[in-house]
């Protein structure tokens, strides 16, 4: 197969089909919207899945001190999230033992945004990394006042993908997958809704 490179990205030969799958997408929004939340040390991840636990290595490489948010009572997650260096782990419904500095919502509950305001500092960044998401509920001003920012993520560059996929080596990201064959992919997506597994599905022929 021959492909135009100017619509290709470099992979490099280590690593499994199924273990670097989890990087063309869910690690490059992942790199987009942690570049959009800036450098803050303190780091909240609400919904931890296929792009957080990527995000996650990214950001302890880094220096950061990562705060993960699952489900209530998704204890496994909470455990996931620990194993990989998260420095607290609880459900979306609690408060992070100190104020952040950013957090990212990859989940798709519009419920979190006024969760994650709440969570973070004064000049605190909260981004919306989901493609979709359910309609945001109403907030007190009070939640935004303070200089907080609220931002979506919709694209990545090029160079977002140039940049992330020649750090990933070096951080030497370890994927966690579930796979499933191409023609069970509604199996999959009713799996990831329903929280059946930690990190990303991956479809094989």
């Amino acid at each position: 197969m021959i492909a135009d490179a100017r619509f290709a990205f470099p992979l490099g030969e280590a690593g499994e089909d199924v273990a670097l799958a989890p990087l063309l997408c869910a690690g490059l929004i992942g790199w987009r919207s942690l570049v959009i939340a800036g450098e803050g040390k303190r780091l909240g991840l609400y919904g931890f899945g296929a792009a957080a636990h990527i995000v996650a290595q990214v950001a302890l490489f880094q220096g950061r001190s990562v705060y993960a948010f699952t489900r209530p009572g998704d204890t496994a997650a909470q455990d996931f999230a620990q194993g990989l260096g998260a420095v607290w782990a609880g459900g979306s419904d609690e408060a992070p033992p100190e104020l952040l500095d950013a957090a990212i919502i990859y989940a798709v509950v519009g419920d979190l945004v006024p969760r994650a305001l709440k969570a973070v500092r004064k000049g605190g960044t909260v981004v919306c990394a989901g493609i979709h998401m359910t309609d945001i509920p109403s907030f007190p001003y009070a939640l935004l006042w303070e200089e907080r920012r609220l931002v979506s993520v919709a694209n990545l560059t090029r160079q977002d993908g140039l940049d992330f996929l020649s750090l990933a080596p070096k951080i030497g990201i370890v994927t966690r997958t579930t796979t499933y064959p191409l023609q069970h992919a509604n199996e999959a997506l009713a799996d990831l809704r329903m929280g059946r597994f930690e990190g990303a599905a991956v479809l094989v022929p």
